[in-house]
């Protein structure tokens, strides 16, 4: 028996639709960055780019010893810091709270004074004083008689007003020392006390969390200390990537719903530094971790349209310290700054990277000259 033609026909439109919707829920559980929503260009401001000629002209002075340790923000060492940092020609220094403890403010200030003094490029000295749990410096109680407080007890006091002015005075601290780096604001969105981010962000939901950001980057464009947003593309309820790998297994719609919002708010606003994180974003990058995910940082640099710096979380930390390439793979990823303790080794792989052609000097050379860029737009060099 023949079908009637109107009869195949309404065969062939079903079977047509039921084939696009097969594709189409097969597609859905798949990242197509290409397609996410992106921050509008004029949102966004490039503070480095007044400043690349005068990078580039520097860069044409260097030798590759000294670009390579431009990249690299080293933990702060026990003893021959000034040593290191001139046989390294290391980028920068990150203080902890063991670098600050029974110091007296004079001691400190002489001793980054004298670091930066023995520099032929102005050092980054960093620290992470975010407030609350994490707090190098304001720690001593030679530096200050209180601790700075954590984002939510500066919210439920003040509300943003509080925050600022929170902000400010932490700049002056900092400055006044002769930090010139801050590792701070978590801008992680979490509302469960339970998470282990919880303590260190503001503890309140997208939409406020983005008002942090804008607030505290705002406040900390009148002064001389660089703020950074971390972790991005948002720490969530993952567990603590100091002891082992952590992965986040949100969906990418939620991430882009729940987690980007303060960051975009933030860059928006003017953030010069990003700081990725060390969890595994199933999907984004199910492979690596998003201090090594080149996936990670195209979302930063495409659809946040982000122009500043880049930031790797520690390598020391328990979810990448395993991995034997993480240096190799975080400058592949597109980092412009690289977080490590152990900076000898590190310089080594960059090194022996270049002489066997896993990374180009190139490469390098394109990350020194953001880097570089930083430094004349912060003021530290003329």
């Amino acid at each position: 028996m023949k079908l009637k033609p109107i009869v195949f026909a309404i065969i062939i439109v079903i079977a047509t639709l039921g084939l696009i919707s097969m594709i189409t829920r097969k597609k859905s559980n798949q990242t197509n960055i290409s397609e996410t929503p992106k921050v509008e260009e004029e949102d966004t401001i490039n503070l480095l780019e007044p400043y690349y000629e005068k990078a580039k002209q520097k860069l044409q002075t260097l030798t590759q010893e000294e670009k390579i340790g431009q990249i690299f923000l080293c933990r702060y060492p026990e003893k021959n810091a000034i040593e290191d940092m001139q046989t390294y020609k290391l980028g920068g220094y990150l203080w902890f709270e063991k670098d600050f403890k029974n110091k007296t403010e004079d001691q400190i200030k002489e001793e980054i004074s004298n670091l930066q003094k023995a520099s032929n490029i102005p050092l980054l000295i960093a620290i992470d004083e975010e407030g609350g749990k994490v707090v190098r410096a304001s720690s001593n109680t030679n530096l200050r008689t209180e601790k700075f407080k954590s984002p939510s007890d500066l919210y439920k006091e003040g509300g943003y007003e509080r925050i600022k002015q929170d902000t400010i005075e932490k700049s002056k601290f900092l400055s006044n020392l002769g930090i010139n780096l801050n590792l701070a604001p978590v801008v992680d969105v979490t509302t469960n006390p339970l998470d282990y981010m919880y303590q260190r962000s503001l503890g309140e939901d997208t939409e406020k969390t983005s008002d942090y950001a804008k607030t505290v980057i705002e406040a900390s464009r009148e002064g001389t200390v660089s703020y950074t947003l971390k972790h991005f593309p948002g720490y969530g309820n993952n567990s603590d990537t100091h002891k082992g790998s952590s992965k986040d297994t949100k969906s990418y719609e939620e991430i882009e719903k729940i987690d980007l919002p303060p960051f975009k708010a933030g860059i928006k606003a003017g953030a010069e530094a990003v700081l990725v994180s060390h969890n595994i974003v199933e999907s984004i990058d199910a492979e690596n971790p998003a201090s090594l995910s080149p996936k990670i940082n195209k979302i930063l640099r495409e659809n946040l349209n982000f122009k500043g710096i880049i930031i790797t979380d520690d390598l020391y930390m328990g979810a990448v310290s395993e991995d034997s390439e993480a240096v190799i793979k975080s400058v592949q990823a597109g980092n412009d700054i690289i977080i490590v303790t152990d900076y000898k080794k590190s310089i080594e792989d960059i090194q022996k990277a270049i002489e066997n052609g896993t990374i180009s000097l190139e490469k390098i050379d394109k990350m020194v000259t953001q880097i570089l860029a930083w430094k004349y737009y912060k003021g530290l060099m003329q």
